[in-house]
């Protein structure tokens, strides 16, 4: 079968005990037209994502409650360039952040952008152009990118192809990281059916995974929080298949999708002779079947709430493979940050080495990071919004879940990206403040010596946006 698959989603309802926390969710926003994508499919799927690499990730979450409708609509085109304001404008703002950000837990070097989202002003700076490590939070470059280059609605295959005699068939990577067994006994499915159609014959089983170029192995090396990037994976390579979050990864995820494709077409009556073997699509082969992801803008979600390396390297290098660069860590590098100066994002000293940020490498600012927050919420620019969509919401969901416990008013009224690696903490995100504007921040810190500590100190500077 051809044509993507269609999956029906039902929404899950609200846990009794939680009813408090999604009324502040709901009015923190911006929505989509009901819930978010992303939590909508887990509600009814219990999906889980993984790759995270820098906080529990909570399960069993619930669906959020219905959408506060007037939070974007209310949005006027922003400035791609926020200016700075009058001290009398955001002073009191200044007063309230000022000493939450000598906080000693921020480590020696600290940075910070608060943004009006709806006018562009910028009402809080201190060394905000000024490139950091961003850790997890460059995911936000990695996802605007993506999105502005393939748009929401873009699929990623993973095909079979056949030779014309179709004696052999090829399971090419198109580069889905979200690729999971249902979707492969799927593909299965359509292919034993297929083969069925032309009379039983016995085949030969080759994977392709020349989408992808350059090292495959993550320069952080072998690491329980991303796979070695193939664009061939079933359950984005995890030793054990029925683990979830971080979790050991196998050295040939590819090898071992085809292992697990050649057994499941065994198991439907195909007779595959020999073990599979890597090998290009020859020439004249045509596509004998073919499964699909979820659209873009769940991937992006999901790679966001659950901080999901594999999706955020994977969406980088479609990023790369569209504009006609090399699907590697730098020509996905190149991709991004081409695509983000057409978008007249604030780039000194920016430079984007993975798509993950488990690359100390990286380099942002706090002002390109609201930037790029402040663009998805352009409404000449709705193919973006599920940057602000996929955001974790404070002591809710994703990597926000188990924070915010003494930062109070922020549980559920805080939407923001993490970013953690060591001696690194960073986060940024949007909040609705009292007077009802949607304020985009980002706080990042370097040379933190507690984790815990950074973040509390993190979590305290959006809570006062809150107020």
């Amino acid at each position: 079968m051809l044509e993507p698959k269609v999956w029906q989603v039902t929404a899950g309802s609200v846990a009794l005990g939680l009813v408090c926390a999604a009324v502040a969710v709901a009015a923190a926003g911006p929505w989509d037209a009901g819930q978010r994508t992303a939590e909508r499919e887990r509600a009814a799927a219990g999906a889980r994502a993984g790759g995270a690499h820098h906080g529990p990730a909570g399960r069993g979450t619930p669906a959020p409650a219905p959408s506060a409708a007037g939070v974007l609509s209310a949005l006027t085109t922003a400035s791609t360039a926020p200016e700075d304001v009058p001290a009398g404008l955001s002073g009191d703002l200044g007063r309230r952040l000022g000493p939450l950000m000598d906080d000693k837990g921020l480590g020696s070097t600290r940075t910070a952008s608060v943004v009006d989202v709806a006018t562009g002003t910028r009402l809080y700076g201190k060394g905000q152009d000024k490139a950091m490590v961003p850790a997890s939070t460059v995911k936000i470059a990695t996802m605007t990118a993506a999105l502005s280059v393939l748009g929401p609605d873009h699929r990623i295959a993973t095909t079979v192809t056949a030779t014309p005699d179709r004696r052999r068939l090829t399971l090419v990577g198109g580069g889905d990281a979200t690729l999971d067994a249902a979707g492969l006994r799927a593909l299965a499915d359509d292919t034993a059916r297929a083969l069925r159609e032309r009379g039983d014959r016995a085949v030969t089983l080759a994977y392709d995974t020349s989408l992808y170029s350059g090292p495959r192995r993550h320069p952080i090396g072998p690491n329980d929080n991303i796979a070695p990037v193939v664009p061939l994976m079933v359950g984005q390579g995890r030793a054990d298949p029925s683990s979830q979050g971080p979790a050991p990864r196998g050295e040939d995820p590819a090898g071992d999708a085809a292992d697990a494709f050649t057994g499941l077409l065994r198991d439907r009556g195909v007779r595959v002779i020999a073990d599979p073997a890597e090998g290009r699509s020859p020439a004249g082969a045509e596509p004998l079947a073919r499964t699909y992801s979820r659209p873009l803008a769940a991937l992006v979600e999901r790679a966001l709430t659950e901080s999901d390396n594999d999706i955020a390297e994977s969406l980088a290098r479609q990023t790369a493979i569209a504009t006609g660069r090399p699907a590697s860590f730098a020509g996905a590098g190149r991709a991004v940050g081409a695509e983000l100066k057409k978008l007249k994002m604030p780039l000194a000293g920016a430079r984007f080495a993975d798509g993950s940020g488990l690359n100390r490498a990286d380099r942002a600012s706090a002002a390109l990071l609201t930037a790029l927050l402040t663009r998805a919420a352009d409404p000449a620019h709705p193919e973006l919004r599920p940057v602000l969509t996929g955001l974790p919401v404070a002591g809710f969901n994703g990597t926000l879940r188990g924070r915010y416990a003494h930062a109070a008013p922020a549980a559920g009224l805080v939407r923001a990206k993490t970013g953690t690696l060591t001696g690194v903490n960073t986060l940024a995100g949007t909040v609705v403040d009292r007077r009802g504007r949607l304020l985009a921040f980002a706080f990042m810190a370097g040379s933190t010596r507690s984790p815990g500590a950074a973040q509390d100190a993190l979590d305290r500077l959006s809570a006062a946006l809150v107020r």
